[in-house]
């Protein structure tokens, strides 16, 4: 395979599935500190389903026993540790998100939190100090709580303002970044309203319009904030992340294929909109027929139109299937999704179909489709690991799962797709954001606690450490 010599390697992260001290130096509330954990067991749509008397709850409560992502693995207090462990496995890149809650505490104040600016100002300098790029995510679900309660989120106007705000105080405090990222998984709105997007479904009288509406003033900000990205730092590149949902038909019955069509085609519009600079024809067609009215500013198609992204990043952990009648489908479940299971594949121990060269076929799409440069800055296996009485984590169907999808990002990359770089999702075990569970594991790196919180929260090498090691001084020859 033909890694270019300055392909990244890494790891990616989120501030709410790590950092924890949710209390901690004048940090706000987040929407993600509103999340229960919970089991494999309960569906997905189960997980993300949010309610005004949630919200309540969550305001209510000033603890973290039952909010895990309050709690995270306390990179706040431990990040020396985790970034020496980073620089000793030999990454040259690490994504991480800055917590907007954490700089502006409710989202709207005058002024930013200094001590949340100087923790990330020495989180960068020591990831510098290891020689490790960091990859900068400025919206990854932890919208301050205050701007869904008291404002429904991303429906309202003003948030555009707030986050320009906010990410113009990242890009002068932070002018070392080079890479930043924008939304995370920017479609996921669609999916899950209140953690993507501050939406409290029971608040809104038309969800659907609520949620293209917010969608739209999120395109607008990722716009505004990339042109600003570009000025204020020059040799700066800005992406959009998409969740890369590949979908099969079911069988070649043409019924079939179109109904798969039609889910990745509403799967590839954020992307088109932020790659392409306008919204496609099908999906003002699919707002038309569904009496979506978008209120817009009269230039805000212009700069959709201006400042469109330098790159395209994704996640990509599995595929699904599709059936114009999905009565006798098997369903399973995916990353915030849920689908029809393919019957040639295996599957995780949460259900996620293990498809590595559909990684492949991603890629190949995405290229095609936008010939711009893409970055995996998530892939990984979520699974049940056992330490060991001697300390040690045998994870050989991680190692399995990884190497088979670098095997085919490599594939990809010798057909002529330019792929920036490959970071594992969840380097080092994090709490999970569907779930909010520790015991769904995907990192290199051990965290000795549990789904209550209990343990030394000490960290251990995986075998995968070793062998992920190996990848990244081969530069992914030897797998």
């Amino acid at each position: 395979m033909t890694f270019k010599k300055d392909f990244w390697w890494g790891g990616a992260t989120a501030a709410n599935q790590i950092e924890g001290a949710w209390d901690v130096d004048g940090r706000g509330l987040a929407v993600s500190d509103v999340a229960l954990g919970k089991d494999q067991s309960v569906n997905y749509q189960k997980q993300v389903q949010f309610t005004s008397d949630d919200v309540n709850a969550a305001l209510a409560d000033q603890t973290d026993q039952l909010r895990p992502k309050r709690r995270g693995i306390d990179f706040y207090h431990r990040y020396p540790e985790d970034i020496k462990l980073l620089g000793e496995l030999g990454v040259n890149a690490f994504r991480m998100s800055i917590a907007w809650s954490r700089i502006f505490p409710n989202g709207d104040e005058d002024e930013p939190n200094e001590s949340g600016i100087k923790f990330y100002q020495e989180v960068i300098n020591s990831l510098k100090e290891q020689g490790i790029e960091p990859i900068v995510t400025l919206s990854h679900y932890e919208m301050p709580l205050n701007l869904s309660v008291n404002g429904q989120g991303w429906v309202s106007r003003k948030v555009i303002d707030y986050f320009v705000k906010f990410a113009k105080i990242c890009f002068e405090s932070f002018p070392e970044v080079k890479y930043w990222i924008t939304f995370n998984e920017i479609d996921s709105i669609m999916r899950h309203p209140f953690t993507s997007g501050g939406i409290i479904p029971d608040r809104s009288e038309n969800l659907n319009q609520d949620i293209f509406q917010a969608l739209h003033h999120q395109f607008v900000a990722s716009s505004l904030v990339t042109k600003l990205a570009h000025e204020l730092i020059p040799d700066s590149q800005v992406g959009c992340m998409l969740t890369k949902i590949t979908t099969y038909p079911s069988t070649c019955r043409p019924e079939d294929v179109l109904a798969a069509f039609n889910k990745n085609t509403m799967n590839y519009f954020c992307a088109d909109v932020q790659a392409k600079g306008e919204y496609p024809k099908l999906i003002l067609n699919y707002f038309a027929k569904e009496n979506i009215k978008l209120v817009m500013e009269p230039d805000d198609l212009q700069i959709l139109a201006a400042n469109t992204v330098d790159f395209i990043s994704l996640s990509y952990y599995m595929s699904l299937v599709a059936a114009a009648d999905e009565t006798g489908l098997e369903m399973t479940s995916g990353n915030t999704v849920e689908g029809g299971k393919n019957p040639y594949l295996e599957t995780s121990q949460w259900g996620w179909a293990i498809d590595p060269v559909g990684i492949r076929i991603s890629l190949l799409e995405l290229y095609d489709r936008y010939q711009l440069p893409l970055f995996i800055v998530e892939n990984g296996l979520g699974a049940q690991d056992q330490l060991e009485k001697d300390q040690t984590i045998h994870d050989p169907y991680r190692i399995s799962y990884l190497s088979k999808h670098i095997q085919e990002v490599g594939k990809a990359v010798d057909q002529g797709v330019e792929v920036m770089g490959y970071l594992i999702w969840g380097i080092i075990d994090l709490v999970s954001a569907s779930t909010s569970q520790m015991s769904k594991r995907y990192g290199v790196i051990y965290v000795d606690e549990d789904d209550q919180g209990h343990g030394t929260f000490d960290r251990y090498r995986k075998d995968s450490f070793a062998w992920y090691q190996k990848v990244i001084r081969s530069n992914g020859n030897d797998l």
